[in-house]
């Protein structure tokens, strides 16, 4: 297995895949990856939903361009044609697409609204961990990823096509498959500009 520094360092966002099918075995072993994320209350509240029928992912990615589209429209904005066409083809022609929910299973159930509140979030911040158990368990196995926030711009669009029950709340979306791209690191700032010591602003280094 490489060593997990170089996985961190060398993981890319692809969004370009070869025609070539994943095997199923793969596609567990990255969601099993996503299992052993750290979670609140290890309520591991993390649900996934695997498309890899090209009916199916099609589908999704029509009816979520529609919502944006029509969202788009009540601000004012105008989604040209082309655009539109990349929203449906950047999901439908990716190999496999795995949907990222969450819920509250296992969270603590408190009255107090602004806890309530507080308790989503750690589900929402646990998801995120699992997430990026994903993406690097993927690229470990020789996959390309993209994490997209998609789906929370439209969850209602996202629960009908898919039969999500109400209490289970879509937040990502995750392209997978093997790349037919090699993109370049993207400019990352350096550890004084986002680590501080002792208080904020204090330089660490």
């Amino acid at each position: 297995m490489s060593n997990l520094l170089d996985v961190l360092s060398e993981r890319r966002s692809v969004r370009k895949y070869q025609a070539r099918p994943v095997p199923e075995e793969l596609v567990k072993k990255v969601l099993e990856a996503a299992g052993w994320a750290p979670s609140a209350h290890n309520a591991q509240p993390w649900r996934f939903i695997v498309l890899a029928d090209p009916q199916m992912k099609r589908g999704l990615a029509v009816t979520m361009a529609k919502a944006w589209t029509a969202d788009a429209t009540k601000d004012g904005v105008f989604i040209e044609p082309e655009k539109f066409k990349l929203r449906i083809e950047r999901f439908a022609d990716a190999p496999i697409l795995v949907l990222a929910c969450f819920c509250m299973e296992g969270m603590e159930r408190l009255l107090d609204i602004e806890k309530q509140r507080l308790e989503r979030d750690l589900a929402s911040q646990s998801l995120a961990a699992s997430l990026q158990n994903v993406l690097l368990a993927a690229h470990s196995l020789g996959l390309g990823a993209c994490w997209f926030c998609a789906p929370s711009f439209c969850k209602q669009t996202v629960r009908e096509t898919l039969e999500i029950p109400k209490e289970v709340e879509p937040e990502a979306l995750v392209t997978l498959g093997y790349p037919a791209e090699e993109p370049l690191a993207p400019a990352r700032k350096v550890l004084d500009e986002y680590c501080f010591r002792e208080k904020w602003g204090h330089s660490l280094v």
